[in-house]
């Protein structure tokens, strides 16, 4: 087991290492720091001089790689590579373009994000799997034919629809809760979660349910199915006892791989709603030309992604030991 951990951990290293020489290939190569300056002072005949000032506040005038003009460690540690990427590897984010702690604001901003990502996550598996296997219940009828129907539907709508159309109905309208805005006062907050909540749920549940349905279904083909129907058992109890059990190796996959994920929040859910998490933050760098915020967001996701990934290979070996072996 431990041997298989390290094996896995072992793979994801040149993984990360390869994400990260990319970002600063494209950050730095592609888009030179001149480049950044130009953008970010938002003129057209910005001055040479404007351009290095720029530049020399924010750590972008040294070079790249390599320092000649260092002594010792210093040509390689006084250059922009292990300023601004090699540092990611211990989770040193260091400044923004606009002098904030980066490891501070997502210190403060995962919480926001965490605070719609996991109820919508725990409530949106809840309702997927329970209207899944409803439809596998009453698999090849009309019900199962018009719920499917339903889920292409909702699959195709885009969530940005689902969004603006929670917030006049709901929010508007209605007025049951607040259209916009967060409130991290406690229960109070709770106000303002509810409806992109309810949006993230709703959002999903074409994909997520269809998804479990095709699982369900592949299940109970099987074999072990057919002999307990063999047996007397009611279509309830093999419903529940076998092919639930059974199918929850790729529904923990699925679960596994979005926990990292959710730290980094949804860009649309709180863009819209005006949460303050790490997706809104994101947006917010991009829109502010914030080259800093954005590489260690980039950076964050992706090691993330990693982690969800060797998440779901321990995960495996919890419930289906033959896979250590492979």
């Amino acid at each position: 087991m431990i041997a298989y951990i390290i094996r896995r951990t072992l793979y994801a290293i040149p993984i990360l290492i390869g994400v990260n020489l990319i970002t600063f290939t494209l950050f730095f190569v592609v888009n030179s720091p001149d480049d950044m300056a130009r953008l970010h002072l938002g003129v057209k005949r910005v001055t040479p001089e404007a351009i290095d000032k720029w530049k020399q506040e924010r750590g972008y005038d040294k070079p790249l790689l390599y320092n000649e003009g260092a002594a010792g460690a210093g040509r390689i540690t006084d250059t922009i590579f292990y300023e601004k990427s090699a540092r990611l590897f211990v989770l040193d984010f260091g400044q923004s373009d606009e002098g904030r702690a980066i490891g501070e604001d997502i210190r403060e901003r995962m919480w926001p994000s965490l605070a719609i990502a996991i109820p919508a996550l725990l409530i949106g598996l809840l309702v997927n799997i329970t209207f899944a296997l409803l439809l596998a219940f009453f698999r090849a009828t009309y019900i199962d034919l018009w719920g499917v129907v339903a889920l292409v539907i909702m699959m195709s709508v885009s969530t940005l629809f689902y969004i603006i159309g929670g917030q006049y109905l709901i929010g508007k309208l209605m007025s049951l809760v607040p259209i916009s805005g967060y409130d991290d006062g406690g229960l109070n907050a709770i106000r303002f979660l509810i409806l992109p909540v309810l949006i993230g749920v709703i959002g999903g549940v074409g994909s997520g349910t269809r998804w479990y349905r095709t699982i369900f279904l592949e299940e109970m083909g099987k074999d072990y199915v057919r002999t307990a129907r063999a047996k007397g058992l009611s279509e309830l109890k093999v419903l529940f006892r076998h092919v639930l059990k059974n199918a929850m190796i790729p529904i923990l996959t699925g679960v596994v791989v979005v926990i990292p994920t959710l730290f980094m929040g949804s860009l649309l859910l709180e863009s819209f709603f005006g949460v303050p998490g790490l997706g809104s933050y994101t947006i917010d760098a991009i829109r502010n030309q914030d080259f800093a915020v954005v590489r260690a967001m980039v950076f964050l996701g992706s090691l993330l992604y990693i982690l969800g990934l060797l998440l779901t290979d321990i995960s495996y070996t919890l419930v289906d030991p033959r896979i250590r072996l492979s």
